[in-house]
């Protein structure tokens, strides 16, 4: 998964496309952020699922905005240099969906 390039600011389209592309995920209303809420077993599966999302996001040099109680992870993606969503959004959704079948989160 690279995220070497500029971010792309994702189109309308594209952002009706979501729902598709990333299912678990929500659009906001205003079409500016997507948000998703993990559960895990355990406080420490939900701490190892955020420990191996926080180095895809450091490699990537994008973060998300997100909590944690217990063994649930909220998750809340947009892209503040382009003022809404962008493909980075979308990678970074796409490694936490993945990272989250590792740790066995839903």
């Amino acid at each position: 998964m690279s995220f070497a390039t500029d971010p792309i600011r994702l189109t309308e389209d594209q952002i009706r496309g979501l729902s598709e592309t990333l299912p678990l995920w929500q659009v906001s209303h205003d079409h500016l952020t997507i948000t998703r809420e993990f559960k895990f077993r355990d406080f420490m599966s939900a701490f190892d699922f955020m420990t191996e999302v926080a180095a895809v996001a450091e490699v990537a040099d994008h973060h998300p905005d997100w909590s944690n109680s217990y063994n649930k992870v909220s998750i809340s993606l947009t892209t503040h240099s382009l003022g809404g969503l962008s493909d980075r959004d979308v990678r970074l959704a796409e490694a936490a969906d993945m990272a989250a079948v590792t740790h066995k989160g839903r």
